[in-house]
Parts: C-alpha cells; structure tokens; sequence
C-alpha cells in the first residue's frame, strides 16, 4: 500500500482500536487500547511506508494519550504517556524491520533440464500367411 493511503487508513484503523479497546474497558486497563495501538502501528509499519507509519504512530500516542489515559481529549505529559510512546515507537521499529527482512531478495535456484526424450517405435504391423 503506498503511503499516500497508508495514512488514512491507518488513522482510521487506529480510531477504531481506540473505540473497540475503549468498549471493552481501556479506561480501566489503559493497556487494551495500548495493545491494539501497537497491532495496528505495527501492521501499518509493516505494509506502508515508514513517514505514513510514524505518522499513524504519532496519532495512535495522541488517541491514547488524549481519549483512554485523559477521557477530555487534551494531552497531558505523564510517565504513561511516555510508555506509551515508547511500545508505539517500538512497534514501529517491528513493523519497519519486519518490512526490511521480509522484502531481501531470494535466490531462486534455475529449473532443472527437462529428461532426454526417448525415441518411440512404431509398432510394424506384419501379415502372416495362413495355410489353410
């Protein structure tokens, strides 16, 4: 996927993380949205280009930081928040490497010769006499 959608649809995954990970109480275990964050950074790291995955990793931290750590939406700096940003980071990092390791060249070994064709006979077809 090229950056240019890489992006948005990220966002949008990330958006969605949030809204499942805060229905199923991130407000109480921040670490739900947390996990579902760092899957989809991680997989956009992996599928996208690297400046639309650190963009998705920057909104994804703002998400978590604004709407699961501080339900108001405003940001506010803590020592959770920088872990936060610290497993995002990190799930960049997997996702960009990922994408490096998987995308080397492989060596494809050369097709074998096909086997030496055999030469067919034709069955002669041979009339004998009869003596009656």
């Amino acid at each position: 996927m090229s950056g240019g959608f890489g992006f948005p649809v990220g966002c949008a995954a990330a958006v969605a993380a949030v809204i499942l990970a805060d229905l199923a109480g991130a407000t109480v275990y921040p670490w739900y949205a947390l996990v579902t964050l760092g899957a989809v950074v991680l997989a956009t790291g992996y599928r996208t280009s690297f400046s639309a995955a650190a963009g998705v990793a920057v909104v994804a931290w703002a998400l978590h930081d604004g709407f699961v750590l501080g339900r108001a939406g405003a940001l506010a700096f803590s020592p959770a928040s920088a872990a936060a940003a610290l497993v995002l980071t990190t799930a960049l990092a997997a996702g960009v490497v990922a994408k490096a390791v998987t995308r080397t060249p492989v060596r494809i070994p050369a097709p074998r010769r096909p086997a030496p064709t055999l030469p067919v006979r034709e069955p002669t077809l041979q009339v004998r006499e009869s003596s009656v």
